[in-house]
């Protein structure tokens, strides 16, 4: 595994990752996390891939996955997984968050977010519908919060990316994720209008991972070749 351009300390790891310098070891006497590369002074230096996999680890354990059950996780992962693949993983374990809104403080919200949150970073996620303002609380400002996309909302506050392109890119996407999510739908029901009901469910409780999975495998490998496609234009 390479560290690509950071290097940083264990420390720096998990100030970044937001756990403990005890956790990032214990995980790597597990294995879940590969070796530092070891610097000058016997320093061990970790890379992008490090702080990569480790939030991967995170957001499986915020899941409810046992230590077990992410090892076995990992364990089926390709080993050079580069550190893009590594968020489509995090990513995909994400999209699995329940629909759970919750009523919390502002002092609370910033403890889940991981920061301080200013005005304009509430007024951001606020247009992304991931907060919502409902009056006072005994220590100050309450807020609506969806549980499922606070995580993605506080991280697109850091891309260099205008607000307005941001909706407009979640307008797209919902809208075409609808789209094809009623086609999908359509074609199912077509083709087993003629089946016993129970059949009809079994099979649904079969297809939906199927297509759930051909949906973001088809999406990312499209994603990607467009990105290439413009990329070679402006080269």
């Amino acid at each position: 595994m390479t560290t690509e351009t950071e290097a940083l300390t264990i420390d720096e790891l998990a100030a970044r990752a937001g756990v403990t310098v005890r956790t990032v070891r214990f995980y790597g006497t597990r294995g879940l996390l590969p070796p530092p590369v070891i610097g000058p002074r016997r320093v061990g230096r970790y890379g992008r891939e490090h702080l990569a996999r480790l939030e991967l680890i995170e957001e499986l354990q915020s899941r409810g996955m046992t230590l077990a059950a992410i090892e076995r996780y990992l364990g089926q992962l390709p080993p050079d997984l580069s550190v893009r693949d590594l968020a489509v993983q995090r990513a995909v374990v994400a999209s699995w968050a329940p629909n759970a809104v919750e009523t919390v403080s502002r002092g609370e919200l910033e403890r889940r977010a991981g920061r301080p949150l200013g005005e304009e970073d509430l007024e951001r996620l606020a247009a992304m519908d991931v907060v919502e303002r409902t009056g006072g609380a005994p220590d100050g400002e309450a807020f609506r919060v969806d549980a499922g996309l606070l995580r993605l909302g506080v991280e697109l506050l850091d891309v260099p990316l205008s607000h307005e392109s941001i909706l407009a890119a979640r307008t797209a996407l919902t809208e075409h994720s609808r789209a094809a999510a009623r086609e999908l739908s359509r074609l199912l029901r077509d083709a087993v209008a003629d089946q016993d009901a129970r059949d009809v469910r079994s099979l649904s409780a079969r297809m939906h991972p199927l297509v759930v999975q051909a949906l973001l495998t088809t999406f990312q490998r499209s994603l990607k070749e467009e990105l290439r496609e413009w990329l070679d234009e402006e080269g």
